[in-house]
């Protein structure tokens, strides 16, 4: 899962989202279970405050000593339960046990519709209490009943309940963030087979993407398939335009130039027709080989065995040029295969090939092996001959079109122009340098099409 991919998205945006959702919610749960003591809190308060008043219906005593509640917490000094009564001017009439020797609160808020009035106060030992008053009347004399509960104690619980919460959601974030990238990546998965069969069509390997696809990616499969066919009959069309073209512009050409010179020696006329003529030969070839060439190599969907066309290649020179030797070490068949047309292959080794045997003494060495940079793999051609060489300047100088640095060599100087044309469409590169069999290297680096163990070169 790449970061900037699709499925690497999703996880962190759910991952966020879960984040988010899962802390709100332990909040949210701890608030209510906060809520909860509280209330079970006054709940208890108020039955305690009941049970009092009730003892003092029963009570024979004009203070009330005899009134009790059966809460062991009331006796225990500083814990935060208290109760206390108190007459209609405020003063004690009885309190717990708990409560002897301390000022026992006093709450200063009115009294609702069912006499109850409720505050959170501190007592003299620091505790945080949750108190009640309910005003009373028993057996005609108006009482105030004051009972305090410990709100720390549920504080302590809150703390605990929100700790485990807490550990709970987390734990369920991870199992959730966990399945979120596996959805995602189920989810994703034809995406990744779409782009395996584009890629093989861009390798050579396939004509036209094929599999099954969801509802939502199979338009965008017979969109690539249908460009690819709109492609090729678009590509055919203008070969077949180029063909008709040269067809059609050589013939006239060629009578034009016969024609004058059969004259040429006695009319001026004549040779400049001839002269001119040949110049509209030469670019109309020119033009006829660009457009020749962008038509071929625009072909998606194409391979060749590099291999088999360099020992036929190989085969072909030596036969012509039995004066030279020509080394050819066979590579092993991990060497990945150029990705483009096979004929674009033969017309670029050959014309380099060509031009060893021309300008060699005798050795030719001719090595291939593949290249891997971060963004893509090449396959890397090394032409090595034994004759003059080229000096930088020279190098740069016949790249140019129909550049001749040797005038008595046979040639039109075209041929390592529409190498490098054809190296630039297909994205590759030409370095002419120093052999080290003391003349020229060539060294050709094309993109490769099926990468298997790449040999560093």
């Amino acid at each position: 899962m790449r970061k900037g991919s699709i499925a690497f998205s999703l996880v962190w945006l759910s991952a966020v989202w879960l984040i988010l959702a899962l802390v709100g919610t332990g909040f949210l749960l701890t608030d209510l279970y906060s809520r909860a003591l509280d209330s079970s809190l006054i709940n208890q308060l108020k039955f305690n405050i009941d049970a009092i008043a009730s003892g003092t219906l029963d009570s024979t005593q004009p203070t009330f000593s005899d009134v009790a509640v059966q809460d062991p917490r009331f006796a225990r000094a500083s814990t935060g339960w208290y109760w206390v009564i108190r007459n209609e001017f405020g003063d004690v009439l009885a309190t717990s046990r708990s409560a002897v020797g301390s000022v026992p609160p006093v709450l200063s808020g009115d009294f609702d519709t069912d006499n109850y009035r409720s505050e959170i106060l501190s007592d003299e030992s620091g505790n945080r209490i949750r108190a009640i008053e309910r005003a009373s009347t028993s057996n005609g004399r108006p009482l105030h009943i004051t009972v305090t509960g410990n709100l720390d104690d549920n504080l302590a619980l809150v703390g605990q309940f929100r700790g485990q919460t807490l550990t709970v959601l987390t734990a369920v974030g991870v199992a959730l963030a966990i399945m979120s990238g596996i959805v995602a990546r189920l989810a994703l998965r034809p995406i990744d087979r779409l782009g395996r069969a584009i890629e093989k069509v861009r390798e050579g390997e396939a004509q036209e993407i094929t599999g099954t696809y969801p509802r939502e990616i199979a338009p965008l499969a017979e969109e690539v398939n249908e460009l690819l066919r709109s492609n090729t009959q678009i590509l055919e069309r203008a070969r077949n335009q180029v063909g008709n073209l040269a067809h059609g512009l050589k013939t006239p050409l060629a009578v034009l130039r016969n024609e004058a010179s059969a004259a040429a020696k006695t009319n001026a006329l004549a040779k400049v027709v001839t002269a001119e003529s040949d110049k509209m030969t030469q670019l109309v070839t020119t033009y006829l080989d660009r457009a020749r060439i962008a038509a071929r190599s625009a072909v998606v969907g194409k391979r060749a065995d590099a291999t088999m066309v360099m020992l036929r290649m190989v085969r072909v020179m030596q036969k012509l040029n039995q004066n030279v030797t020509i080394a050819f070490k066979r590579p092993d068949a991990s060497l990945p295969w150029f990705r483009g047309d096979e004929s674009d292959l033969e017309e670029m080794v050959g014309n380099l090939l060509d031009n060893a045997c021309k300008f060699s003494h005798g050795s030719i060495a001719v090595t291939m092996a593949a290249e891997r940079t971060p963004k893509a793999a090449f396959l890397v051609i090394r032409i090595d001959d034994d004759g003059p060489g080229l000096t930088e300047e020279e190098a740069t100088k016949v790249l140019r079109r129909g550049v001749r640095l040797d005038e008595k060599t046979p040639g039109s100087g075209l041929g390592l122009d529409i190498v490098k044309e054809l190296v630039d469409v297909y994205g590759g590169s030409l370095q002419l340098k120093r052999s080290v069999l003391g003349g020229l290297l060539a060294e050709l680096r094309l993109p490769a099409a099926k990468v298997g163990s790449l040999v560093r070169s």
